[in-house]
């Protein structure tokens, strides 16, 4: 059983021809679509010119002609300055734009005073409290060193009793005392 060798199903001659058809539809994907739209402008400009030479040109003109002469149902308000600036419109425009502007930055003044005094009063509050904390703290502190002191003064006062209770008991076992003469001592007195 012998395995044969896979067949070879794409040459390189196959290769080149497939990877020349994709960039030639990818190039035609990114330039079809300005060509398309360019040539379509070309062919419709000699037809269009014959339309567009019937077509006056523009002309903003406003006050060439009387405004009296149009009905006033069809004086369009939008076109009467043509694009020319007034002068006191736009002065009153910036005079309330400033106005504006000062308006709004006396109120962020404001907020910010206000914010200001808020994190004072916050600051404040916290150095408070933080003192009472270090108050208490002295405190505990100072009741631990008297309790210390004192766990000290304890310790020393039972080291001298144990040394004077051995010195005792040394005393008494050197005169014949013996641990279990106590017990009979009570016994023979009741």
């Amino acid at each position: 059983m012998a395995l044969n060798p896979p067949a070879r199903s794409c040459t390189p001659g196959l290769l080149k021809a497939i990877l020349f058809f994709l960039a030639l539809c990818l190039g035609g994907y990114i330039l079809g679509p300005p060509l398309y739209w360019h040539l379509m402008e070309g062919l419709a400009a000699p037809t269009s010119s014959s339309s567009s030479s019937s077509c006056p040109s523009c002309n903003c003109d406003c006050f060439s002609e009387p405004i009296m002469s149009i009905p006033l149902g069809l004086i369009n308000t939008s076109f009467t300055d043509c694009a020319k600036r007034d002068p006191e419109v736009t002065e009153d425009s910036e005079k309330n734009f400033s106005e504006l502007l000062s308006e709004e930055l006396k109120l962020r003044e404001a907020e910010a005073m206000e914010s200001q005094k808020r994190a004072d009063m916050a600051l404040l509050e916290a150095k408070k409290i933080t003192s009472q904390y270090l108050k208490e703290a002295d405190k505990c502190n100072s009741g631990m060193e008297t309790c210390e002191e004192a766990r000290e003064r304890s310790v020393a006062t039972l080291l001298a009793q144990k040394k004077l209770t051995a010195l005792w008991e040394l005393r008494a076992r050197q005169k014949g005392w013996k641990e279990g003469m106590n017990n009979r001592v009570k016994s023979t007195s009741s």
